[in-house]
């Protein structure tokens, strides 16, 4: 059973935030630790998908230049025309930095304590300083971060994006621990990190982007980068609310027990002064889809009856040209009987099987690294058999390069004899972009009942699977042609 309810509709020329609410609302009274857990799909629609231009947006580019960067050749060269088409797409009137990295952290353009306004002769000079750097030195991006929250925190825009580059890990934590950094630079920009070569971690790009409001990716092959970068900037330049804010409110004997975004990428959320405030970071026109999990006591409470268990709403502060949607209501309805307690919204199962899918792969890669590979294949069929249940063939697709899959229903795989330790960073980072789930409505299936297929397009830019209805790609801002 779901308790969704459709946001505002459309309306031409204004900005839409909507509000839907998946759960499955029959908790047991006789269970010790009862949690309601529920998916909150919140959307953005009607921002025009115009660029933010000068006052909104402030732009920081960290690239590796530590001295792993050096060979192959290839790997500096395309770092380099990575930042160059990056700089290109910056609209005029926007503030931005280059930062060069390695075990320190230095601004390489521009050659003043602020950051530069991008112009035609600023962007010239900024290509220029990028081709002339050199690599050397280790890797410490907890210094990189720094100096990027510090040039940042000289700008009055409300969009503040860093876009880092490493091809290592984080050697010299001890010169700016990077658990530190983090904490100060959490709400204060968003970040997005790429990895390039075959020395990087994909869990510590992932806990770099999951804290600062960002996504993980990574590419095979250096010529790919400045077209991807090009694309991350394109969707960017969409981005036009700076922030938005999920209010969680619960009722007496009710806690929250966490709130996280769970599509298009996981992103911590920390609720503001242990207030229900959760703020999230850059939209434009977009759908993200967040897990809410609250803890409910049922004693004194009436049973076989619908009760308000929390109410959430979502607010844009400072814009009241914004059409908002009213507060939704959480439900929980206290049952004796188990055949309703035991069951699941199919949207919570999807987010909590893709949860699963990242475990196994990032266990697999922990075994494959201390050369248990039997275990590294098991832990890649189990990956295998949820991709399977859950219906997403291109993680499947992402699998079949590191295993020859024998039968993904039943998690039979075979480890690939050529599998590097690189090929498990790439599959953790891809795993990272979870897919959209299934359609809204569908809560009343069992638990790991999550329909394949269904009324869903494929995108012709990043072929992410999206409703059939959506204007627009949910993964990658891409819009779609309108259909009768």
């Amino acid at each position: 059973m779901e308790t969704g309810t459709r946001g505002a509709g459309e309306a031409a020329g204004q900005v839409i935030a909507g509000l839907e609410i998946d759960q499955w609302k029959y908790l047991s009274r006789e269970a010790g630790d009862p949690r309601m857990h529920a998916i909150l799909s919140v959307r953005v629609d009607g921002t025009g998908g115009g660029g933010p231009g000068g006052p909104l947006l402030a732009q920081v580019l960290a690239v590796d230049c530590s001295s792993s960067m050096t060979w192959p050749v290839e790997k500096l060269h395309a770092a380099q025309e990575a930042a160059v088409a990056a700089i290109r797409k910056l609209p005029d009137g926007t503030p931005f930095a280059v930062v060069r990295g390695n075990e320190q952290a230095a601004v390489v353009y521009p050659d003043t304590p602020r950051m530069a306004r991008a112009t035609a002769r600023t962007r010239a000079r900024a290509e220029r300083a990028v081709r002339e750097m050199v690599a050397g030195g280790g890797t410490c991006i907890g210094a990189w971060l720094d100096l990027s929250r510090r040039l940042l925190a000289e700008q009055d825009a409300p969009i503040g994006h860093v876009l880092l580059l490493t091809d290592g890990k984080n050697q010299h934590d001890e010169h700016m621990p990077l658990a530190r950094v983090l904490e100060e630079c959490a709400g204060r920009f968003v970040c997005d990190a790429w990895g390039i070569g075959d020395g990087w971690d994909g869990r510590e790009l992932l806990r770099i982007t999951r804290r600062l409001h960002g996504s993980a990716s990574s590419v095979r092959e250096e010529a790919a980068l400045p077209a991807e970068y090009e694309q991350l900037m394109n969707r960017l330049l969409t981005k036009t609310v700076p922030e938005l804010v999920i209010s969680v409110t619960p009722m007496p004997g009710c806690t929250v027990r966490y709130l996280k975004q769970v599509f298009p990428a996981e992103v911590e959320l920390s609720a503001e002064d242990g207030t229900g405030r959760f703020v999230t970071r850059a939209w434009g026109d977009e759908t993200r889809r967040y897990q809410l999990c609250l803890t409910a006591d049922p004693s004194g409470r009436p049973h076989r009856e619908d009760l308000q268990l929390a109410v959430v709403a979502v607010d844009v502060p400072g814009d009241d040209a914004v059409r908002l949607p009213p507060p939704r209501p959480c439900l929980v309805h206290w049952t004796d009987d188990p055949a309703l307690s035991r069951h699941t919204d199919a949207q919570v199962e999807h987010f909590e099987q893709h949860q699963r899918l990242g475990e196994a792969v990032a266990a697999a890669a922990d075994a494959h690294r201390r050369g248990q590979l039997d275990l590294a294949e098991h832990q890649l069929g189990r990956a295998a058999r949820l991709a399977h249940a859950m219906g997403v063939d291109e993680q499947l697709d992402r699998l079949a390069r590191l295993v020859r899959i024998e039968d993904a229903e039943g998690g039979r795989v075979v480890l690939l004899p050529d599998v590097k330790a690189i090929d498990f960073q790439h599959l953790i980072t891809a795993f990272s972009h979870s897919t959209y789930g299934p359609a809204s409505g569908t809560g009343s299936g069992a638990a790991g009942a999550v329909p394949r297929g269904g009324a869903t397009v494929r995108c012709p830019v990043c072929e992410a699977g999206a409703p059939a209805a959506a204007r627009f790609c949910p993964s990658c801002g891409h819009p779609f042609e309108a259909r009768p």
